[in-house]
């Protein structure tokens, strides 16, 4: 087999090109040894950008959520080391409430480390979901106690019209329930009713999460899984929403959102997809 010296120069520049960053085709749709060859270093070139591609937007990531975490835990951090400061010159009952004021912040920034793990180890595919069928019910029981003391201040009640068997994870799907009940608690009026649901069709059973506000904005919609974006309150961090989302994700799931308005809530729907 004879191979033209102008075909293996062609070669050699695509090679080259590659090493400097060029996007050269060498790919012909021709017979030959010669040709496949090509072809095939064409392909693994290719592939070989691809990776590199995907390496360079992780690292532009991962730098940008060092930067969020960063500017999450300055705040409180800076917070504390002013309160401490001031702590032992302060009278009696501004170190008790400088105290009390310190216990909250680092109530916080744990939640916040916690969750930010969590996230973590999901975005890097490190959980093993372990799936099984459990009730609606089961679920909001799980969740209560965790909410408890926000529908009591609230004077908010939760209400489950439909019993439902979802097949999910129970442990991960207790948070991210947590998360949007957590949410719609934010947005309800004191005294009102929160509503969950549950049911199935036959490509997915679901849960919803209703709130009694007067329903959101499509605007909002862009910001609303937006790590540290999305948050009205001025305690919170705007990751509760994301990494809920990320959990029914990672079970090959999703949420929907029902914006509402005109007197009703917003609908949050968790999908489990069979």
């Amino acid at each position: 087999m004879w191979i033209k010296k102008k075909e293996i120069e062609q070669l050699s520049e695509f090679v080259k090109g590659y090493s400097s960053g060029e996007e050269l085709d060498i790919r012909v749709n021709k017979e030959g040894s010669f040709n496949i060859l090509k072809n095939d270093i064409y392909a693994l070139v290719n592939t070989k950008n691809e990776q590199i591609k995907a390496v360079e937007a992780e690292r532009d990531s991962l730098s940008d959520y060092m930067a969020d975490i960063s500017h999450q835990l300055k705040t409180p951090i800076t917070s504390m080391m002013i309160m401490a400061d001031l702590l032992e010159e302060a009278e009696p009952e501004k170190q008790e409430e400088f105290i009390h004021n310190i216990q909250i912040s680092l109530n916080k920034m744990e939640w916040l480390v916690g969750a930010l793990l969590k996230m973590a180890k999901l975005d890097a595919h490190a959980i093993d979901f372990i799936k099984n069928d459990i009730r609606t019910s089961e679920l909001l029981e799980a969740v209560k106690p965790s909410v408890a003391i926000l529908l009591d201040i609230h004077n908010l009640t939760i209400e489950l019209k439909q019993d439902c068997i979802i097949h999910c994870d129970k442990r991960w799907t207790t948070e991210a329930l947590t998360n949007i009940v957590k949410n719609a608690i934010e947005y309800s009026p004191d005294g009102s009713v929160i509503e969950i649901d549950s049911g199935e069709n036959p490509m997915y059973s679901w849960i919803s999460v209703r709130d009694s506000g007067m329903g959101m904005d499509k605007t909002e919609y862009a910001a609303l899984f937006k790590r540290f974006e999305n948050s009205t309150n001025e305690n919170g961090f705007g990751i509760g929403m994301p990494l809920a989302l990320s959990i029914l994700k990672g079970q090959g799931g999703d949420i929907d959102v029902d914006f509402g308005g005109k007197g009703e809530g917003t609908i949050f729907i968790l999908k489990f997809f069979k």
